[in-house]
C-alpha cells in the first residue's frame, strides 16, 4: 500500500504503479485541473492498480481554502511543454516562497474538500500503509497529526522540509524532526538545497536497522528555484 500524498499530475503514482505492480496505490489531489492530468495518465500508462481521491489531507474533515500557484520562468511558456507554475499550490497562505521562486505567482483561492488519514484508513480498512510520498507544501505536519494514532502503522515516509517558512505557520525542519522522533520514526536521508529539500523517515516499529530500500538511490528531483 502506497499514498502519494499531493500527487500533482500523477508522475509518482504511475512510478510506483509500475515498480510495485501488485501494490494498491492511493493518490491524493485536490486541483481540478491536477486531476484530469492525473486521470489521463492512468489511463495512457495503463496503472490500474492507482486510485485518484479528488481531495486534500489535512487535520480535519472538511472544506479548506487551497492557494493555487501558477507562473513560468521568464515568461517562457509558450516555448516549453511544462507547466511548472501547478507544483506549489498550498492549504498555507504563501509567505517566503514568493522570494525564492520569483516567477511563481498565486491570484487564485478554491475551495477544496479535505480529511484525514485517519478517515481514510478506517474507511478502505487499511491495516498498514507500507509508504507515503508526501509533497504538500509545508502542510505535512497537518497532514501526519491527522492520522491520529493510525500514524504507529506507517512503515515509512518521504516528505518535504524547509529551513525558512515558504508558507505562513509552516513547520520548519527542526519542527518536522522533532515530530517524527516524538512518533519513533528514524531519519534515513536528508538532501537539501537552498534550504529546502526532502527527508526519508522509517518507522523503527517495522525497521531495526538503517538499511532501508532505495536509500542509495533517494534524491532530489524536483526545481526548487527559478
Amino acid at each position: 500500500m502506497v499514498f502519494d500524498i499531493g500527487s500533482c499530475e500523477g508522475e509518482d503514482s504511475i512510478r510506483y504503479a509500475k515498480l510495485f505492480p501488485n501494490a494498491s496505490i492511493f493518490s491524493f489531489e485536490p486541483l481540478p485541473k491536477n486531476q484530469d492530468l492525473i486521470v489521463q495518465n492512468i489511463i495512457r500508462y495503463n496503472a490500474a492498480n492507482v486510485r485518484l481521491f479528488k481531495m486534500a489531507l489535512s487535520n480535519y474533515e472538511g472544506w479548506q481554502n487551497l492557494h493555487v500557484s501558477s507562473g513560468h520562468p521568464n515568461n517562457e511558456a509558450d516555448n516549453i511543454n511544462w507547466d511548472f507554475g501547478n507544483k506549489s499550490s498550498s492549504l498555507l497562505e504563501p509567505d517566503n516562497v514568493l522570494d525564492t521562486i520569483k516567477w511563481l505567482k498565486f491570484e487564485t483561492i478554491i475551495p477544496v474538500y479535505t480529511t484525514t488519514l485517519r478517515n481514510i484508513v478506517i474507511e478502505n480498512k487499511i491495516d498498514v500503509i507500507d509508504f507515503i510520498h508526501m509533497d504538500v507544501q509545508g502542510a505535512e505536519l497537518l497532514v501526519l497529526t491527522g492520522a491520529g494514532n493510525h500514524i504507529e502503522n506507517i512503515k515509512a515516509i518521504w516528505l518535504e522540509i524547509a529551513e525558512i517558512p515558504l508558507y505562513n505557520t509552516q513547520p520548519l525542519r527542526r519542527d518536522v524532526e522533532q515530530f517524527m522522533m516524538n512518533n519513533k520514526f528514524k531519519l534515513i536521508k536528508t538532501e537539501i538545497e537552498n534550504g529546502v529539500g526532502d527527508q526519508l523517515y522509517i518507522n523503527t516499529r517495522f525497521y531495526r536497522t538503517s538499511r532501508f530500500f532505495g536509500i542509495q538511490r533517494f534524491k532530489r528531483v524536483k526545481p526548487v528555484t527559478g
